[in-house]
């Protein structure tokens, strides 16, 4: 799990090595991961296994204790993220990236290792849920309510945020159901919630994939923005482009391993090379 040093009084947040006197102000560690092994553990397997029979038998116990197999997502991964940073996440599909990211903030268990935390982690997802039933008005309040606004700053957000996801340019959508939206307009009121907050840690996966080019624009501000105000931006995405055009560095993640940790440019030429594109 992510430990945080605010909630936990038997941890403490320390560098891996000595800062050089003249820059320890700039380098303030926000996120360690040490030697980090995250694993699922899938129950079943096996030749059949999706059978009526098989379930069956399951049931009745006649085959034993079903199987357990162990998927290694992650395996001895180690950084240090600074304030200040804007990491972007590379590698193809299923190489650990996003269970990474929800590794650090807490809401996967560590098999291995520890990550500590300066501050709490805020996951901000495609895929995280909202509610469709409710207009987008009303998501509106709750996921301010939810990051830790009183209803005052709700107010004093939301046309700023409804402004800023652009859900309004074509008609009074920000009063309809959520069920109503599309994927996309789901994904930029997504984001436009969360990045109305400033953030110790903001972990944003695949936000900036959906939209317009206009919107993606807005959010590469944005994230610069929550940069200067000494917050760690984390970014899982698969183009190249908005890793390049909003981090200074980048982890790249392969088999849950990982490969290279360094400036963008050098990383993004080396994956290039490793993926052809």
């Amino acid at each position: 799990m992510a430990d945080t040093l605010t909630s936990s009084p038997t941890k403490t947040l320390t560098t891996p090595a000595p800062v050089p006197a003249q820059r320890t102000e700039e380098r303030v560690p926000t996120v360690i991961a040490d030697s980090v092994d995250i694993v699922y553990r899938v129950t079943g397997g096996g030749a059949g296994r999706g059978s009526a029979t098989s379930a069956l038998s399951r049931i009745l116990g006649r085959r034993g204790r079903p199987k357990v197999r162990e998927v290694h997502a992650v395996r001895g991964v180690s950084f240090t993220a600074y304030r200040g940073e804007a990491i972007g996440l590379i590698g193809t599909n299923g190489s650990g990236k996003s269970t990474l990211l929800r590794a650090v903030a807490g809401l996967l268990p560590c098999e291995n290792g520890r990550i500590y935390t300066d501050g709490q982690p805020s996951l901000m997802g495609v895929n995280a849920a909202l509610m469709d039933d409710l207009t987008g008005e009303r998501n509106v309040t709750l996921g301010c309510l939810a990051m830790g606004m009183d209803r005052e700053q709700v107010r004093e957000h939301y046309d700023g945020i409804v402004g800023f996801s652009g859900i309004n340019e074509k008609g009074d959508f920000i009063s309809l159901p959520m069920r109503t939206y599309s994927s996309g307009m789901k994904a930029r009121l997504r984001f436009s919630i969360g990045a109305a907050k400033d953030h110790d840690v903001l972990l944003i996966d695949e936000a900036l994939a959906t939209g317009d080019r206009r919107f993606q624009k807005r959010s590469e501000q944005r994230i610069r923005e929550l940069r200067e105000k000494a917050g760690t931006v984390f970014l899982v995405s698969h183009s190249n482009k908005s890793i390049r055009d909003t981090c200074d560095r980048v982890l790249w993640l392969e088999k849950g391993e990982l490969v290279m940790d360094g400036p963008t440019a050098q990383v993004l030429e080396e994956y290039e090379r490793f993926t052809g594109k």
